[in-house]
């Protein structure tokens, strides 16, 4: 049980673990190679998941929310993180960047067509892919919504999610000179590619807390001290994403293009006491999208292991496994 809720752990509701049948780098040009793997049945619905951040890179527990029995289960790490090279690399690494990546792994892998499943950060990027691969998309399983509108930064970068959560504000924002903190993203973009290894490691770790620490609805408060590899690169591409809007052409990109895929199926799981993605953005989206469900789970905040988000992303997974997998 967790400690906290009094809710069954996370793990209860998932599939037992799997190894992968296929492991590799691929080349993706302009001198980056991507971690990719699949697992489950290679027969199998085949399905991609993308992992959050921009920066976070995927995990064992991810090919855990699908039957291996059904699903052939993609996963990568994005550019310049993970098991990806060079690690924590912005160059040549944009929105469209990975929109052609993932085109790339489709036609090597050989998919005709496949699910899209991904969360926060893996949500913007699906949602973008859909827009621009509408006919690769048999459906869409998307979880803590996240647009990459300068509101939402602004929420979570310039005080909003701080005013619930004021001691755990004050640890990110008291690195920052008071002249400095009308802008926290640029601000910590100055830092991050400071050029000086340890000041990018001690601001890559301030970030990164700053967002665990509110990712759970059990949270108290404490992010705690990512590793200094993964924290430089989760953050360094979080900034510099998040520094050029996403790289879309405007704010409000994705609600503006609904209309490419207002006939793929797809449900939203979200948190209804999501700290770093309001549920706004997932009820704007829902109301734009006919061909969706919304599923806004209680008792529940952002975070991928939230029990009762876990169980409904099961939930659907088995459900649509029950119905042949879209095909």
């Amino acid at each position: 049980m967790d400690k906290y809720s009094g809710q069954k752990s996370a793990v209860h509701y998932l599939h037992p673990p799997i190894d992968p049948f296929d492991q590799r780098m691929l080349d993706v040009g302009d001198g980056h190679k991507i971690y990719l793997e699949q697992s489950g049945n290679p027969q199998g619905v085949p399905v991609v998941v993308f992992h959050g951040g921009p920066g976070g890179g995927c995990s064992p527990a991810m090919r855990r929310y699908f039957d291996p029995n059904v699903y052939r289960i993609v996963l990568f790490d994005q550019r310049g993180c993970g098991r990806s090279r060079p690690h924590a690399s912005v160059v040549d690494n944009t929105t469209w960047h990975l929109v052609r990546d993932i085109e790339l792994i489709r036609d090597t892998l050989e998919i005709e067509d496949w699910i899209v499943f991904g969360g926060s950060w893996g949500a913007t990027l699906a949602l973008i892919y859909a827009q621009e691969h509408p006919d690769r998309v048999r459906a869409l399983i998307l979880r803590g919504v996240f647009l990459a509108t300068q509101a939402e930064l602004d929420w979570f970068y310039g005080g909003g999610a701080g005013k619930f959560w004021p001691e755990t504000w004050a640890r990110f924002a008291d690195l920052i000179p008071s002249e400095e903190q009308g802008d926290f993203i640029a601000a910590y973009h100055k830092r991050l590619f400071s050029g000086d290894m340890p000041t990018e490691i001690k601001y890559a770790r301030a970030w990164a807390s700053w967002e665990n620490a509110l990712a759970s609805i059990s949270s108290t408060g404490h992010g705690g001290e990512a590793p200094g590899e993964y924290a430089r690169a989760f953050s360094r591409l979080e900034n510099h994403y998040f520094t050029h809007g996403a790289f879309l052409k405007e704010d409000g990109h994705i609600l503006n293009r609904m209309d490419r895929i207002a006939h793929i199926p797809g449900v939203i799981v979200q948190g209804r006491y999501d700290m770093i993605c309001p549920p706004e953005g997932a009820w704007k989206l829902a109301r734009l999208w006919p061909n969706a469900e919304l599923r806004m789970i209680r008792n529940a905040g952002h975070a991928l292991s939230e029990p009762g988000i876990s169980a409904e992303l099961v939930r659907i997974m088995d459900r649509i496994a029950e119905q042949g997998g879209l095909g």
